[in-house]
């Protein structure tokens, strides 16, 4: 599949033909691609073992990539550290083990801004008025919180060094319904506050609602791609994609 060339400029994150795994000579995602505009929110759906959680490990330079290329404001960045993303803009949030639970919240916040101390204050004003419940539980120790306040705890972290793009790894896996529809209240107006995003998500229908275009993946390759309105309403995909999510996420 290649890359939307759709605007006149390039997007702002793009990932063209990636081909990537964990093991030597065993590929997850098979000439993969997506694009991100400035101000987007771009979600990952798919069936399980899809490919979805290593394309984004991979952007962020966590899964080695043997082909393709990921460039973002056309710097080529495939297979960078991830610090070295860290300093460029690219916040990510993983699924597990997203919070330092012997640390207090604060104490994460400040390791959200071990590349740069000096943001810390301005950027922890910032972040405090995202999620007030962080800084009334500021001395509060992570490990102590439920799943959905370690959830806004990592999102806190990763946004701690004003990132332009945050790559989210389902952040609503193993919450609550109601917690499930706050986490993605708080993407939404994280995005709408400026932050481009690109969300892994198994709650498909509901990611699809709050995004802008969505890709759908199969066996590590893009199967179907479109606005998140297109998608909800595509027959192909409600038969092939959408029942069987809702059925796992149900479950």
């Amino acid at each position: 599949m290649s890359v939307d060339t759709d605007t006149a400029t390039e997007p702002l994150l793009i990932a063209d033909g990636l081909t990537a795994g964990y093991i030597p000579g065993v590929n997850i995602l098979n000439n993969c691609s997506l694009t991100l505009a400035d101000g987007e929110l771009v979600a990952i759906i798919g069936p399980n073992g899809a490919g979805k959680s290593t394309l984004v490990k991979s952007m962020f330079g966590l899964v080695n990539i043997n082909d393709g290329h990921v460039r973002l404001r056309g710097e080529d960045i495939t297979n960078m550290k991830a610090h070295s993303l860290v300093s460029r803009g690219i916040g990510y949030v993983p699924q597990n083990n997203n919070v330092f639970p012997a640390l207090t919240i604060i104490e994460n916040l400040q390791m959200g801004c071990f590349l740069d101390p000096k943001k810390f204050k301005e950027r922890y004003a910032v972040v405090g008025d995202m999620f007030p419940r962080l800084v009334e539980r500021a001395e509060q120790r992570a490990g102590a919180l439920s799943g959905g306040e370690r959830q806004m705890l990592a999102m806190g972290r990763a946004l701690m060094m004003d990132p332009s793009v945050l790559l989210l790894d389902e952040p609503s896996a193993g919450l609550s319904p109601a917690l499930q529809d706050e986490v993605f209240i708080r993407c939404y107006k994280i995005n709408k506050a400026g932050v481009s995003i690109v969300m892994v998500e198994q709650n498909a229908s509901r990611c699809l609602q709050i995004c802008d275009r969505g890709y759908v993946l199969d066996q590590g390759a893009n199967a179907y791609t479109g606005t998140g309105a297109e998608l909800l309403r595509d027959p192909k995909v409600i038969e092939l994609y959408l029942g069987t999510l809702v059925k796992d996420h149900q479950e």
